[in-house]
C-alpha cells in the first residue's frame, strides 16, 4: 500500500513540478544564455530534493510485529 501511495504523490508531484518548470523556462527562453545556463541544470536537478523523504518512506521496511498470543 505504501509503494502505491507513493507512487501516486510521486506522479502529482512530477506533473506539476514539470509545469512550473516549463512555464519559468518559456518566460526565460528570451533572456541572456547566462540565465538559461544557471536555470535548466538546476531545475533538472532540483526535483529530487523535496522527494528524499517520499522515497526513503516507500522503500523503508516495516517493522516485525509481535503477535498478540505470545
Amino acid at each position: 500500500m505504501r509503494k502505491m501511495i507513493g507512487s501516486l504523490i510521486l506522479l502529482v508531484w512530477m506533473v506539476g513540478y514539470i509545469a512550473v518548470a516549463a512555464v519559468v523556462g518559456d518566460r526565460i527562453a528570451s533572456e541572456h544564455w547566462a540565465w538559461k545556463l544557471l536555470y535548466f541544470p538546476i531545475v533538472g536537478m532540483a526535483w529530487v530534493i523535496p522527494l528524499r523523504p517520499l522515497l526513503r518512506w516507500i522503500h523503508a521496511r516495516d517493522v516485525p510485529r509481535e503477535s498478540p498470543d505470545v
